[in-house]
């Protein structure tokens, strides 16, 4: 029998959209995580696109995908009062996950060196461009802005244009991830001495670990990867094709040269061969073949008929002829055949959650592990604003109903 391994410890989190990420993985990994908003909600739910079409903040799709596993109280900590009802709240929490501008909770007087007086074990997480120190610790940043000074921008696109953003916020993923690898290191050292701590995370230090495999050839031999688009550039600017259409979409296939990669790229050509596809192609000795001699009309060539013989073909037969033959043949999926692919299925990956207020159950994509000793899930629909009011302020707080429709009366919750 599994268990949840983060199931005693709470997060209070006040990130916005540079931190969601990581509140959603603590609460999958079984924490407690009660997110507060401001009293009109989060501005993040006025973020399309939104279910059944329908502008609403309790409909927004952004705000349901980053959001599971979490409570939701409303505070409004620019009040004094909603300050001193935060640091009730830090007496009994474990984390704090925050992304403010840095110095803004120490204006508040809600900032660490303040909170650990309160909770000598409370470890707080913050979340921000640049990091809390260094000449560019005040600069605003967007998603955009973080990938570009990251290095991950230089190399996304087509090399005959400028770079280009990747679909929603890659880098603020990135660094919610690596917010949650550095809160649970800080939680092993207080497991060890008690002693809570400060975790920094940098947004763009995030982005360069994604440059893990074009960074060693910029070190070791002077090659700085330029954007290639649908192709990979080698040493003597050849170019080699990644992606293909085939019948109903593309498949990734590259060209394999040498004694690895030449016998697996003789096997496609086998079997283009036996529907008699082939071309030139069974002319050539794949594995003496090397890329440093190659031309690029030589590759042009090859890749040209390698194009003929995917297009009468749909990914499906692709896969199989991939699978069965060991090729390096991959189909690229699209939204729902991922949600279909029996792979996933089996693994019973995706969860569907009730959403009581809209009247449907929505799919969402499940945890990221299996383990046979703890467990992760997505078990909690996003909560709508200021859901659990109640149950933190009243029954764990002792506010009485007067009270806190004296608090809301004036703004602060």
């Amino acid at each position: 029998m599994t268990e949840n391994l983060l199931a005693p410890y709470r997060v209070l989190d006040l990130t916005d959209e540079k931190g969601f990420l990581c509140g959603k993985i603590l609460g999958d990994l079984g924490a407690d995580v009660i997110k507060i908003e401001k009293p009109e909600g989060d501005p993040a739910r006025r973020r399309g696109p939104y279910s059944m079409d329908i502008p609403d903040p309790e409909k927004s799709l952004y705000w349901f995908a980053f959001n599971t596993g979490k409570r939701s109280i409303t505070l409004n900590t620019e009040t004094i009062d909603g300050q001193e009802l935060f640091r009730r709240l830090v007496k009994g929490a474990d984390f704090v996950i925050e992304s403010f501008v840095p110095g803004y909770l120490d204006r508040l007087g809600l900032g660490y060196s303040d909170l650990k007086k309160i909770n000598r074990g409370i470890i707080m997480t913050s979340i921000t461009p640049f990091g809390q120190s260094g000449p560019y610790k005040d600069y605003k940043a967007t998603d955009l802005t973080c990938l570009a000074m990251g290095g991950l921008l230089y190399i996304v696109g087509d090399e005959d244009r400028p770079p280009v953003r990747i679909s929603e916020e890659q880098s603020y993923c990135h660094a919610g991830a690596q917010a949650v690898a550095g809160s649970l290191i800080a939680h092993c050292y207080r497991e060890k001495t008690g002693e809570g701590q400060h975790v920094d995370v940098s947004i763009q230090e995030s982005v360069i670990w994604t440059l893990t495999y074009p960074l060693p050839y910029a070190y070791t031999s002077g090659i700085v990867f330029a954007r290639a688009g649908n192709y990979q550039k080698r040493a003597g600017g050849i170019r080699h094709r990644r992606m293909y259409p085939c019948k109903d979409g593309f498949v990734c296939c590259m060209i394999g040269f040498g004694l690895v990669a030449g016998p697996m790229h003789a096997r496609l050509v086998e079997v283009m061969h036996e529907e008699g596809l082939a071309g030139n192609l069974k002319e050539i000795d794949w594995q003496s073949l090397s890329i440093d001699s190659v031309s690029q009309e030589k590759i042009n060539e090859i890749e040209e008929t390698v194009a003929e013989y995917f297009i009468r073909h749909t990914k499906a037969e692709l896969h199989e002829l991939a699978l069965k033959h060991d090729l390096m043949v991959v189909p690229v999926r699209d939204a729902k055949e991922i949600l279909e692919y029996e792979q996933l299925t089996y693994r019973d990956y995706w969860v569907e959650l009730n959403h009581p207020q809209l009247g449907v159950s929505i799919t969402y994509p499940g945890c990221y592990f299996k383990s046979n000793r703890v467990s992760g899930s997505v078990h909690r629909r996003p909560p709508q604003i200021g859901e659990d009011n109640k149950e933190i302020y009243e029954k764990e707080l002792g506010f009485t109903r007067s009270e806190l429709r004296f608090l809301k009366e004036r703004g602060v919750i």
